[in-house]
């Protein structure tokens, strides 16, 4: 059995190397080795006989036809130059030997080429190697098998992380997931929580972007999209904008760079809104080497200028020597020099591959060290099949841990704990702004080189800045002092009031109903300062409050007043219009029962509201606006409305309750309009009120419903009819009272009994043609009592005249007329005066038969000690005056009490009893109500 076949049956070869062995097929292998060896050749041509030179395996691509041969050819100087500087140390007493072996990038070229070092090459120690990850994956794979350690200096495909799939892989340079960590450092420094990625549908990028989804969930930031492309990425960067990402990280190549970057230009993704942070290991002026869009270079430069760029640092910055007593800065200046001579590209690979030249050195220093404690064969006597050697090998790379030219050299489960470079595009180049170190944990960003494109870093997020739509301090401020001065006319009205309830003009209006009115106008003013407070002033809870209290302040106040009002018409309209009403006392008592009323149905209806369904705190947000000022946040405007489930019924039930007492005041005042008592009719003041108010309310209401959004509007209409309204209506019910109390104090109670006939005619027609409707039959008999009444009141003023003209004469000459007995003189004028208001033909006078008539003997003689005194003192003694009164009293009372309504001429009298006039009792009366109270 041949060789291969022997070794593929041992548990040493791996399942999938053997198939491929066999797929291969040795023979064609072994004609043609391709490999580059810098020592001797032959199976055994890497020892000395001495034992001194130890070979390793070296795999990469070479070939110049070859993709990634340039990495290969960029990294030989440095293979080369950490050789000699190993060996100009003498701290080890080996000399390494790579015997070089071309993959071609080839995942069947490389492994053949595997297969043919294991075969034909000496028995190396270790790989050292791996550029192209598929090359690279299959390989390591088998290692396990081999018992052999490869380290790589190039691959940093994050699957060959995966330990379980690959023990025995290790590498010097940083996979393309150690910038993970480094991002999430990123953007926990400018607080970003908030990002999106955008990748390219492969699976090396898909790899990166699974792992950073897994780190950035454990670090509590969201990604709020991801999006993933083949070819075109302007729609999936549409949906980036159109979900407010604005921190992008992007896993995708140079030539698809391009097309991002000409959608992110033509959909305004860029600038101080947005920041993009994209691998660091593209090529230099990548932009033009990869445009393929329909994109100028100034286009994409401009949607570039700001991005970010993440990629290992190639070498470190720091001037401090490592392990080859050389700092980095010397030895780039090495390698410049030996890749120049060859005329070789540089590869930013360099670095890591001189370094892991030195970790080989120093791991295989360490397994002779530990075989000799052990007292075990020399290192050159182990090969493929020994897998204790493989054990220690891998024991000892895990420990690996020393400074070389790119850093801080050691692994953890395989893999580099690096640097990570942080790049910024500035002015079409990439400018270095920080870096992190993947063992510290730490990342360091280098002052003021970082230029964001704002006047800060961009938000990860429109920030939404919930602004209240509040009242305006100064309009609140002016309108509360409105209010005020509202406030204090109102206490000066109930002061003026109260210190005159006792004169006849006051006494007459009713002072209670009046206080009421000025308390219902000023709950109304007072709900003003609770209608301008809202969440700017007070909390939420107050303001919850405050929403039941005022409409309780200003539904109260309105009943208050109006109810007062029209309580008092009411009963100048009960007294004036209704003639078939009985002789009753209106007093104030019952006009408060009357308010009282009112004010319970208020109540009920408020108290179920609060129970049932109670004005609650509600928020209503408006549309997002920019910011005025310019700076990168949206201001989300909100407003605190007093709302409940079933707002429109119970404005309705209100609403219509208040309507139906302003229309039956507006009745009222309609009805009694034409009462010319001042002192007692305020219908013409009433009616202006509720005209006033009327229109006021309508237009306001409406004016604030569609100013709902405005709140500084909304609260001016709504105080400035509030104000306006009680304003008016104090106004128009105190104002003419304090004008008369100032003028003319007893204008309101002077005799107004010729223009009350003249418009109680009218009303009386305006009646009879309302009976003419209702029974036809009547008409007649009404007219004619109509007829009879005015008549007769025209009659009785005429008299008082005549009466009048009667006593004055008595007061001019009191020494020619005899004394007369006063009770029998009453009688006489009173009897007169009944008998002629009880008949209804009218041809005789009382005053004409007392002119005709001689005085009686009985109404006594004079007194002769009166006889000699002075005549004008007789007049102006007190028996005189009070003669006087005993004459004009009587008769101004009973002809003045029917004008207004009040007791008939013929119903009493101080002297005489009604039941001397037997006539009396059979008369109609005029009007029969007492006005008491008043």
């Amino acid at each position: 059995m041949a060789p291969s076949q022997m070794k593929c049956r041992s548990k040493m070869f791996a399942v999938s190397g053997c198939m491929l062995l066999f797929v291969l097929g040795y023979g064609p292998v072994f004609a043609s080795i391709p490999r580059e060896r810098t020592g001797h050749s032959g199976h055994n041509a890497g020892y000395t006989s001495d034992g001194k030179q130890l070979p390793i395996m070296v795999l990469m691509p070479m070939n110049e036809t070859a993709p990634m041969s340039n990495i290969g050819q960029g990294i030989h100087p440095a293979v080369l130059l950490a050789i000699q500087h190993i060996n100009e140390s003498k701290l080890y007493s080996f000399s390494l030997i790579p015997e070089i072996y071309d993959t071609e990038c080839d995942n069947a070229k490389g492994l053949k080429a595997f297969f043919d070092a294991i075969y034909y090459g000496p028995k190396h120690l270790m790989i050292f190697g791996g550029v192209c990850p598929s090359v690279t994956s299959i390989i390591a794979e088998s290692l396990e098998g081999w018992n052999l350690v490869q380290l790589s200096f190039a691959a940093t495909t994050p699957v060959l992380a995966d330990k379980k799939k690959y023990p025995n892989f290790f590498r010097t340079v940083p996979s393309d997931n150690a910038v993970n960590p480094a991002v999430i450092k990123f953007l926990k420094k400018y607080e970003w929580s908030r990002v999106g990625t955008l990748t390219q549908d492969v699976q090396r990028f898909s790899e990166v972007r699974n792992d950073l989804t897994s780190k950035l969930e454990k670090a509590d930031i969201r990604i709020a999209d991801t999006e993933s492309f083949s070819n075109d990425p302007c729609t999936n960067v549409k949906k980036l904008k159109d979900n407010d990402v604005r921190i992008i990280i992007g896993q995708f190549d140079e030539n698809l760079a391009a097309k991002v970057f000409c959608c992110v230009y033509n959909l305004n993704m860029y600038g101080s809104k947005y920041q993009w942070v994209i691998p660091g290991w593209y090529q230099g002026n990548w932009w033009e080497q990869a445009n393929s869009t329909n994109c100028t270079t100034k286009k994409l430069l401009t949607a570039m200028e700001g991005y970010i760029s993440v990629d290992f640092e190639p070498l470190s910055t720091k001037q401090t020597r490592g392990v080859s007593g050389r700092t980095p800065q010397e030895y780039e200046a090495e390698y410049n020099r030996r890749r120049l001579q060859k005329g070789l590209e540089s590869s930013k690979f360099h670095g890591f591959a001189y370094d892991g030249i030195w970790v080989v050195a120093k791991t295989l220093t360490r397994v002779m060290a530990i075989l000799r404690q052990k007292g075990h064969k020399k290192i050159q006597d182990y090969d493929y099949t020994n897998k204790e050697l493989g054990e220690i090998v891998l024991d000892v790379m895990n420990e690996t841990n020393f400074l070389g030219v790119t850093g801080q050299v050691m692994f953890r489960n395989g893999e580099r704990m690096g640097t990570i470079r942080f790049n910024q595009f500035q002015e079409g180049q990439e400018v270095k702004v920080g870096e992190y170190n993947a063992i510290a944990d730490v990342l360091e960003l280098m002052n003021n080189t970082i230029r964001f494109q704002g006047v800060e870093p961009p938000k990860d997020r429109t920030i939404v800045q919930n602004q209240r739509r509040n009242i305006n301090l100064p309009l609140y401020s002016i309108l509360s002092a409105v209010t005020i001065l509202g406030m204090f006319m109102a206490g000066a009205f109930l002061f003026f009031n109260i210190k005159n309830r006792n004169h006849k003009l006051i006494k007459m209006s009713s002072p209670y109903m009046n206080n009421l009115i000025i308390l219902g106008g000023m709950l109304s003013y007072a709900s003003i300062f609770l209608f301008g407070l809202d969440g700017s002033f007070v909390s939420d809870k107050v303001f919850e409050t405050l929403c039941t209290v005022r409409t309780w302040i200003l539904t109260v106040g309105y009943t208050t007043a109006f109810g007062a009002m029209f309580a008092k018409t009411w009963r100048v309209h009960a007294i004036f219009k209704n003639v078939k009403m009985k002789k009753k006392i209106i007093k104030d008592q019952k006009l408060m029962i009357i308010v009282g009323g009112m004010l319970l149905i208020d109540l009920c209806i408020l108290i179920c509201w609060q129970i049932v369904d109670p004005l609650k705190r509600t928020v209503e947000e408006y549309n997002l606006e920019a910011d005025p000022q310019g700076r990168d946040i949206a201001i989300r405007p909100f407003l605190e409305h007093c709302e409940n489930a079933n707002m429109t019924i119970w404005l309705g039930i209100v609403y219509a309750y208040k309507g139906l007492l302003m229309l039956f005041g507006c009745f009222l005042a309609w009805e009694t309009r034409n009462v010319s008592i001042p002192a007692l009719n305020d219908s013409k003041y009433i009616g202006m009120s509720v005209y006033n108010v009327g229109i006021m309310c309508i237009i306001g209401a409406a004016v604030s419903f569609l100013t709902r959004d405005q709140p500084n509007v909304q609260f001016c209409i709504v105080a400035l009819v509030i104000i306006f309204c009680s304003t008016i209506t104090l106004c128009l019910v105190f104002m003419p009272k304090l004008i008369t109390m100032r003028t003319n104090p007893d204008a309101a109670t002077q005799n107004r009994r010729l223009q009350f006939t003249q418009n109680q005619k009218k009303e009386d027609s305006k009646t009879s043609t309302s009976v003419t409707s209702v029974n036809q039959a009547n008409t007649s008999r009404l007219e004619g009592l109509q007829t009879d009444n005015h008549r007769l009141r025209m009659r009785i003023t005429e008299l008082d005249k005549d009466l009048e003209e009667v006593t004055m004469q008595l007061q001019d000459t009191p020494e020619k007329t005899p004394y007369i007995k006063q009770n029998h003189y009453q009688d006489l004028n009173i009897l007169g005066i009944r008998n002629f208001t009880d008949g209804h033909d009218g041809d005789k006078s009382i005053l004409k038969n007392h002119h005709e008539q001689k005085p009686p003997a009985q109404w006594g003689s004079v007194d002769p000690s009166r006889m000699s005194t002075d005549p004008i003192d007789d007049i102006n003694s007190p028996e005189h005056i009070q003669r006087r009164l005993s004459l004009q009293l009587p008769i101004l009372h009973h002809a003045y009490l029917p004008s207004i309504g009040g007791v008939d001429a013929s119903c009493s009298s101080p002297s005489v009893s009604p039941s001397v006039s037997p006539r009396h009792r059979h008369v109609q009366p005029s009007f029969r109500v007492m006005v008491s109270g008043l």
